[in-house]
């Protein structure tokens, strides 16, 4: 399902001013430690799935990368990220994820941020990533942590007096679409298992070498009080890989 809720005025209006997209990279609470995932970018050629307003596309750039590309379904992203964007080495396409095809070993590195929980095939998008990237490439990637993801709605179950009690979590082995509730709007997403993560960059011939579950970085659990409840469950999940030679 190609679900493009980006597009939609309201929607965008609201996404567009949450932190992590008038702050960029400094402002995700994840960044701390995705930013050491990420591989040496100098000379490389990138592809960025899912790149949104292009913070990853150009950090590579400002890193040394020779030529980055950033795909996204949503062509209000891609105009924000082209109007952000200076680099004469960052090219924006707009199109689904699922449907990227490039000749093989065409990539160094793969990046993609929060994009996958759209896709209902991990296992393809697995063997297409690595079908494009050379032999020792890096394939890294953030996603909604399954935990998060599980039940369905996203969101905490309260008390009496409106206070956050917990995370529920249900469902877990079954694997699929669920409708989450995201800025006040219905949102289609896809729960996978951290069995299928894990298992399906190994089928399709990846060795892990990084993975973490990460906690908001100190200053923000410091100065944003409501952060705190992040301790409390895991929002996302952020991995790293190398394609193995065959």
């Amino acid at each position: 399902m190609k679900e493009n809720k980006y597009d939609d005025e309201k929607f965008f209006n609201q996404y567009k001013k949450m932190a992590r997209s008038t702050g960029g990279l400094e402002a995700a609470g994840e960044w701390h430690e995705f930013r050491k995932m990420m591989p040496d970018f100098q000379g490389k050629r990138v592809l960025d799935l899912g790149c949104g307003f292009g913070w990853h596309c150009r950090y590579a750039a400002d890193n040394g990368a020779k030529a980055v590309t950033g795909i996204d379904i949503s062509e209000k992203m891609l105009e924000k990220a082209k109007e952000m964007t200076e680099s004469p080495v960052i090219e924006y396409i707009l199109m689904p994820v699922e449907e990227v095809d490039y000749p093989s070993e065409s990539f160094d590195a793969v990046l993609s941020s929060l994009t996958f929980h759209y896709i209902d095939s991990f296992r393809n998008m697995c063997k297409k990533i690595y079908n494009f990237l050379t032999d020792g490439g890096y394939f890294v990637f953030s996603v909604e942590h399954p935990v998060f993801t599980a039940y369905g709605t996203q969101d905490w179950y309260y008390g009496k007096n409106g206070e956050r009690l917990h995370w529920p979590v249900d469902r877990y082995f079954s694997e699929g679409l669920r409708k989450a509730n995201f800025l006040g709007e219905e949102v289609m997403k896809y729960h996978k298992t951290l069995t299928t993560y894990i298992n399906d960059l190994i089928w399709a011939g990846f060795e892990i070498t990084g993975f973490m579950e990460p906690k908001p970085e100190e200053s923000m659990l410091r100065d944003i009080p409501e952060m705190q409840d992040e301790l409390r469950r895991p929002m996302m999940l952020l991995i790293s890989a190398k394609k193995r030679k065959r």
